[in-house]
């Protein structure tokens, strides 16, 4: 499994889940950017990393960071593995005292421990493949991103309108005239 290297681009405040935000992290050598719904406790601890801020009491990142210090543990990488109807899987890989382990975390926490130890963050190529998208520099879609755009919603019309058009003709069927006059608007619309 090849893994690819990510550093961070940015975050913002999630527009579709509110109290959420979004953390973009973005291939080393490479136009792909991975989108990430986090928490916002992870998202203030990535902000005050990345502006390099301390905060007035250690954060839970930092302390975790601490313990490990003084126990031996250091985190050598974050490796994101793959993704599942939206859930990103991490793994943390830990190495004490002669041994390497791995740990499953959330990915929001694993960037933050990932931040406070100095680590790499990667991902396998199938996480980018399913989840990331091609953007330019300016923010605009590459060429290639949009034409799977395209693509993506013209396979998801079409399934629409078929499954549509065989709920269209069970509502006649049913003599459900309503939900049948509703259901063709509906069609005529996504056929535009």
């Amino acid at each position: 499994m090849k893994k690819i290297e990510l550093k961070i681009l940015g975050l913002s405040y999630s527009n579709t889940q509110a109290g959420s935000y979004v953390l973009v992290l973005t291939e080393r050598k490479g136009k792909i950017k991975l989108p990430i719904i986090v928490k916002p406790t992870d998202a203030q601890f990535i902000a005050l990393k990345i502006e390099k801020l301390e905060s007035a009491k250690p954060l839970i990142h930092d302390i975790f960071k601490k313990v490990g210090d003084l126990s031996g543990l250091d985190l050598q990488q974050v490796f994101i593995s793959h993704v599942v109807e939206g859930t990103f899987y991490t793994k943390l890989v830990f190495s004490a005292n002669f041994e390497d382990f791995e740990m499953e975390a959330s990915v929001g926490d694993a960037v933050c421990l990932s931040l406070a130890y100095s680590c790499p963050i990667y991902c396998s190529e199938d996480v980018l493949k399913v989840a990331g998208i091609e953007i330019e520099d300016d923010g605009s879609m590459t060429k290639e991103q949009d034409q799977r755009n395209k693509s993506d919603r013209e396979i998801q019309a079409g399934t629409s309108v078929e499954n549509l058009e065989k709920m269209l003709i069970k509502a006649i069927e049913n003599e459900e005239y309503e939900i049948a006059s509703q259901l063709r608007d509906r069609i005529t619309e996504l056929k535009k």
